[in-house]
């Protein structure tokens, strides 16, 4: 294989791993040159597979990376005194983890994987010092970091003033919404977290949540069969929202209030 063909096929195969991962917001629409590519490609580190229930970091860990969920799916959470945890965001495929330590470069949250889970690891320095050398790198990185963040604290504000129902709703629209933007129905989808997972994030009782999905089911709203998902009526799910199921479910560190 000639110098040429190796250098092709390192970036084909880059492209290909990257088409539905947040990387290829950073390399992939700007028509980046081989090398710059090659540069790129060459500090982003591919982890070993996180099992389910594996820590990607502990809240307290120093900041040297953010991540992007390559598959699988990650929660971010904090622990209060007693000991008691409250889910801050769920993390699919193509989506980052890690931003809220940038500032204090101090991990706030933990994150753990719900499933078996891979990340695509980017050592912050590193890519600092690359966004230096490579036109318009850096200008798409901030404005990936502020795409996440701005859905993040939508969320939270959208939902701290909202029902039970109508925060149900909103959530189950939001994974619609990302689904359907990895090219995955938008109407049937697998949850990858308990429904206990689901009502820590919403504020909401594990009661609550039962008769929740009963009252969904009954209204004709959707179809569940434990974590499998059927979206039978959007529009009222829409209409119910009042926000048209913007996107969300980050993981911004502040607990959703009742």
């Amino acid at each position: 294989m000639t110098g040429s063909t190796r250098s092709d096929f390192r970036i084909s195969t880059l492209r290909q791993a990257c088409t539905h991962c947040s990387l290829n917001q950073l390399c992939l629409p700007m028509s980046l040159s081989e090398a710059d590519i090659e540069q790129l490609d060459a500090i982003v580190e591919r982890r070993k597979p996180l099992d389910r229930g594996g820590h990607l970091y502990r809240a307290g860990d120093s900041f040297r990376a953010i991540y992007a969920v390559r598959s699988g799916s990650l929660k971010t959470y904090t622990t209060a005194d007693n000991g008691e945890e409250q889910v801050t965001g769920f993390h699919l495929p193509g989506e980052l983890v890690g931003l809220d330590a940038i500032n204090s470069w101090v991990h706030p949250c933990g994150a753990s994987a719900l499933e078996t889970t891979s990340v695509c690891e980017l050592p912050f320095e590193e890519l600092e010092n690359l966004a230096a050398d490579i036109p318009g790198l850096q200008r798409q990185l901030f404005r990936l970091m502020s795409r996440e963040i701005f859905a993040d604290q939508e969320m939270l504000f959208a939902m701290a003033r909202r029902s039970a129902e109508e925060r149900l709703a909103m959530l189950l629209l939001s994974f619609s919404d990302r689904f359907g933007r990895r090219g995955l129905s938008p109407s049937r989808f697998r949850l990858p977290m308990a429904r206990t997972e689901l009502g820590n994030y919403l504020g909401l009782a594990p009661e609550t949540m039962s008769r929740l999905f009963r009252r969904f089911q009954e209204q004709g709203w959707l179809e569940a069969d434990g974590r499998e998902i059927n979206l039978l009526d959007v529009p009222t799910l829409r209409e119910l929202s009042g926000r048209g199921g913007e996107e969300a479910a980050g993981g911004q560190c502040h607990p959703v209030p009742e």
